[in-house]
C-alpha cells in the first residue's frame, strides 16, 4: 500500500512540474507588417555578468540608422511589434 501511494506522489509530482508547463512557441520566420509608427522589439546581447535579457523596441527606421538589418534578425531575434 505504501508503495502505491510513493508511485502515485511521484506521478503527481511529474505531472505538474515546471518543465512540463513550459511552452516552446516558434519563432516567427517574417517581419509582421505595421504602421510607420509601430516599433519593432528584437532580443539584444546581455550586458556581461547578467542572466537578464535585454529586449530593445525601435521603429523601423531607427533599426535602420543602427544599420540592423530588421528582415534578417527577425527570424532569429524577434519578440513583438507594438503598434
Amino acid at each position: 500500500m505504501a508503495l502505491k501511494l510513493l508511485v502515485v506522489a511521484f506521478g503527481m509530482a511529474a505531472a505538474v512540474s515546471p518543465a512540463s508547463a513550459t511552452r516552446h512557441e516558434p519563432a516567427p520566420t517574417a517581419v509582421p507588417e505595421a504602421g510607420p509608427d509601430a516599433r519593432y522589439c528584437l532580443r539584444i546581447e546581455a550586458v556581461t555578468g547578467t542572466r537578464l535579457e535585454r529586449v530593445l523596441c525601435l521603429t523601423r527606421q531607427e533599426w535602420v540608422d543602427l544599420e540592423v538589418d530588421l528582415d534578417k534578425e527577425w527570424a532569429k531575434e524577434g519578440v513583438r511589434v507594438i503598434a
